[in-house]
């Protein structure tokens, strides 16, 4: 498949809800993957002169900086290994997420045992911050790798982070407050990414009642302070006690973070074959999309309020690459999991404006930010945040649903 051709036009009928459209759309996200996602990352960011990858790249894969995000190196290892471990047992694949994992060891964690945030080409630590997701990151490469290898070094390593990215988010006292405790608040983003560092590490390492554990308290935290029914609305930030702080900061919803953390939850709920799971995705994902798609533009805005007052942040309404992937995840999976029509047309609906809008023909990948009518802000395809991750994961993940649910699909429509 071409390029050119990823891009699909506007359906009368979802693709999702037809054979042919289901293979159009695997065919999208496998071939969208491998020939032009891949391609245009490696091996060009592979640094073999200093080690892991430089990331920061301009639209025809022009190196714009080279300084390194940690996140990035173990984002990169981790899903060059799970492509090895789940698509095919490339040698190259396995050799550059290696290239990154001796990056990390060597460089990226302070004496402390604290991770980097931000180091330079060679690996000097330029910028460290309060909270701990590098940690998060190196730990899913870690165990990806053991996946890979069943070296048990790698399989310690893993749990040893994730022992400490939980313990540094969610021991009173030890993270350095943003703020005075004035006003304090807590924040969706690390019980998410407690939920999904630990189904991968379940997933790579094995059943391990401590990843329960973490899953179960984040999942019942984000239902008992996060979400919102009365409102149809998951916060970003809350007071400790789960009460809205009706400020600039304690208003502003991310429609794209909070449908990823949908998806991390219908994924468990898929895995333990909890309905109540499911439903509760599915109910972030409902709430979320209302708020967050611009019926006039299409596409997902970056920043809402909760009470639909104006946002502080002036790059509100801009439409950043990842909350769409995100989007295209939660919309499918939901579909796959629930039948609900709705699901089907939404997913259409953000696969197309994606595809239209980020998609770059000529060069391969995705932009990374566009203006809330989908103009081009600026070229770049690769920085400090944006790398081989959110992308290539969603071209992954669902490819793979895809894949697997084929064949229920076939019998289904076979019975009618």
């Amino acid at each position: 498949m071409t390029r050119e051709s990823q891009t699909l036009a506007l359906h009368e009928k979802p693709l999702l809800t037809t054979l042919s459209g289901r293979n159009q759309l695997l065919q999208c996200y496998r071939d969208g993957l491998l020939e032009d996602t891949v391609t245009f990352w490696f091996p060009r960011c592979v640094d073999r002169e200093k080690g892991g990858y430089l990331h920061c790249l301009d639209q025809d894969g022009t190196i714009l900086d080279h300084d390194k995000s940690v996140w990035a190196q173990g984002r990169i290892s981790w899903m060059l290994f799970t492509l090895y471990n789940t698509v095919e047992k490339k040698p190259e694949w396995f050799q550059w997420g290696e290239h990154g994992l001796r990056f990390l060891d060597r460089h990226c964690f302070d004496q402390d045992g604290k991770m980097f945030f931000h180091v330079t080409r060679e690996g000097q630590p330029i910028r460290k911050r309060r909270y701990a997701y590098s940690e998060s990151f190196a730990a899913i490469a870690f165990a990806s790798h053991f996946k890979a290898t069943g070296d048990h070094r790698s399989a310690k390593r893993a749990k040893e982070l994730f022992e400490f990215f939980t313990y540094w988010n969610f021991t009173p006292g030890v993270m350095p407050p943003k703020c005075t405790d004035i006003r304090p608040m807590i924040g969706l983003g690390p019980r998410m990414i407690t939920i999904v560092t630990a189904q991968e590490l379940r997933s790579n390492l094995g059943n391990d009642p401590t990843f329960e554990r973490w899953i179960d308290r984040s999942i019942d935290e984000i239902r008992q302070l996060f979400v919102k029914p009365e409102l149809r609305v998951v916060m970003e930030s809350v007071a400790p006690n789960g009460d809205i702080v009706d400020h600039f900061d304690g208003r502003l919803l991310n429609p794209g973070h909070a449908m990823e953390g949908a998806w991390f939850i219908m994924h468990e709920g898929q895995y333990r074959g909890d309905q109540s799971l499911i439903q509760l995705g599915c109910e972030m994902l409902d709430f979320m999309w209302e708020r967050g798609w611009d019926k006039e533009c299409g596409g997902l805005f970056y920043f809402r309020d909760l009470y639909h007052k104006p946002v502080q942040e002036y790059w509100q309404d801009m439409k950043f690459w990842w909350p769409h992937n995100e989007a295209i995840i939660a919309t499918l999976l939901a579909f796959e999991l629930t039948g609900q029509k709705k699901y089907a047309d939404w997913h259409q609906q953000v696969h197309d404006w994606s595809h239209r809008h980020f998609a770059d023909a000529k060069h391969g990948e995705w932009f990374g930010y566009l203006h809330r009518d989908g103009r081009l802000a600026t070229t770049t395809k690769g920085n400090l945040w944006k790398s081989f991750f959110h992308h290539p994961r969603m071209q992954w993940m669902c490819s793979e649903l895809l894949i697997k649910s084929k064949n229920d699909f076939n019998a289904a429509q076979q019975s009618h």
